[in-house]
């Protein structure tokens, strides 16, 4: 019989204890904005940019496709809330009741294992931020966002929302206004990182918003793998992820970039991501997407340069209340690309999982290649799954792949299972392990160890 694994959700659902130094009151204003830049000690250009995207968001309709948001009322969220924290480079150097949060994440253990550097943020500032020393020494900048604006002020201002403008949707134009924390990542040309580097957000207090900035620049020639996880706790009130990141890969250049999203069920996430590709560079990304009441997210890849590639894998999970609408976009812009997108969703106990991508084959990008596989698994007759694939291809010098496929749990397989000894739900269980490995491989063995007993224990919850 197969060994059943003891699951402990408290480890994502707790509370830390850790008090607030500012909490600003809800609602967005342009006081509230020139308050928090000014306690950031920000340049005169990230003001500028935070008051024109409030007055776009200001004028910006909502998104009139995807989740549907009616019930987040934007004048109820705490925009910015400060931990009565400063920023460690140590663990030692920070308070022990953040140090516990964080531990109880696995944070400072797998930092000590297997990465190269940590940021960790807590509701709106990054608490704790390292790198190993070996990789400053190569020039290797891995800072929260608000010391990159201090200190790189020209060189953030060169990538910070360029990819994902504040006029690109509602959203973005409210991130731009009251972004917080987050990752600025440079790495140099040549310079090929051998470990992950990783983010942590947690939010901890109810009704607010957490707006990160992450941007990653790797040079020609470099390599990274950038691993993202969230989590925060359960109230019975709305709270909101709206982040955002952008992701520049020169010539030659690889990234990799991991997300392990279990936000708790009452948090509308609504995050940006977007890369763009040059010359004979190569993004994946590799996501898992578990928690949160309802998600849009459709990590976007720009394949600007000759020969360059990308890569898109997922793995959705919606659950009883859930609805998750996540999707990838290519775009081919040059000649002699290449994409692969495969989504893989799960749906259980009334959930609704939704695939929602674009690629786009431009006249220009002839000899391209692109393959797209949608696959959908629902596991009761509760639960709900569509697939919206979109594909314009502008030349005929293209090869490209679609293969989309929606299916029940078959009743002969459990059946076969359960002759074999298994419980019903160690049967699903199983059968699920099976459908998500292509993408679970991909991750490193901690974290498919993690989305595996994450997988299983919201299995667990749903058939009882």
């Amino acid at each position: 019989m197969m060994e059943r694994i003891i699951l402990d959700d408290s480890r994502f659902n707790f509370v830390p204890k850790v008090k607030t130094a500012y909490k600003a009151p809800p609602g967005l204003n342009e006081r509230l904005i020139e308050e928090i830049s000014r306690a950031k000690n920000e340049p005169e250009w990230m003001l500028k940019h935070r008051l024109e995207s409030l007055r776009i968001f200001k004028e910006w309709h909502n998104p009139r496709f995807g989740v549907d948001i009616s019930e987040l009322d934007l004048g109820k969220i705490v925009s910015y809330i400060r931990p009565d924290a400063k920023k460690g480079a140590s663990w030692e150097e920070v308070p022990e009741e953040v140090k516990e949060a964080f531990d109880r994440l696995g944070i400072p253990e797998a930092e000590k294992k297997y990465l190269a550097g940590v940021g960790a943020q807590l509701d709106s500032e990054i608490v704790y931020q390292n790198i190993k020393k070996e990789l400053e020494k190569l020039g290797v900048i891995f800072l929260d966002m608000e010391s990159a604006v201090r200190e790189y002020p020209d060189l953030v201002k060169e990538y910070f929302m360029k990819l994902v403008p504040n006029t690109d949707h509602k959203f973005a134009a409210l991130h731009g206004a009251i972004w917080s924390g987050g990752t600025f990542l440079y790495v140099p040309a040549n310079v090929k990182i051998p470990m992950p580097l990783q983010a942590y957000f947690l939010m901890s207090n109810p009704g607010m918003g957490q707006f990160e900035h992450t941007i990653i620049v790797a040079e020609e020639g470099s390599e990274v793998t950038f691993i993202e996880g969230c989590s925060a706790p359960r109230y019975n009130v709305i709270n909101l992820h709206a982040g955002m990141v952008e992701i520049y890969v020169k010539r030659g250049a690889k990234v990799k970039y991991l997300t392990i999203q279990n936000w708790s069920k009452n948090t509308y996430n609504l995050n940006t991501k977007r890369s763009i590709v040059e010359e004979e560079g190569s993004m994946t990304w590799v996501s898992g997407s578990l928690g949160s009441y309802k998600t849009m997210l459709y990590p976007m890849t720009i394949l600007k340069g000759k020969g360059s590639r990308a890569e898109s894998m997922s793995i959705t999970y919606a659950g009883p209340g859930q609805h998750m609408d996540t999707g990838s976009k290519v775009v081919h812009l040059a000649p002699y690309t290449s994409s692969l997108v495969s989504a893989k969703s799960i749906s259980l106990g009334g959930g609704w999982a939704f695939y929602r991508g674009l690629l786009k084959i431009t006249k220009e990008a002839v000899n391209s290649k692109a393959s797209v596989e949608c696959a959908a698994l629902m596991l009761d007759n509760k639960s709900k799954s569509d697939t919206v694939p979109i594909i314009e291809v502008e030349t005929d010098k293209a090869d490209v792949g679609h293969e989309a496929r929606i299916g029940r749990i078959g009743e002969d397989q459990i059946f076969y299972l359960m002759s074999r000894g298994l419980s019903e739900q160690e049967a699903k269980s199983m059968i699920v392990k099976g459908f998500v490995e292509p993408v679970v491989k991909e991750l490193p063995f901690e974290y498919a160890v993690e989305l595996n007993k994450l997988l299983e224990l919201e299995i667990e919850k749903s058939i009882g």
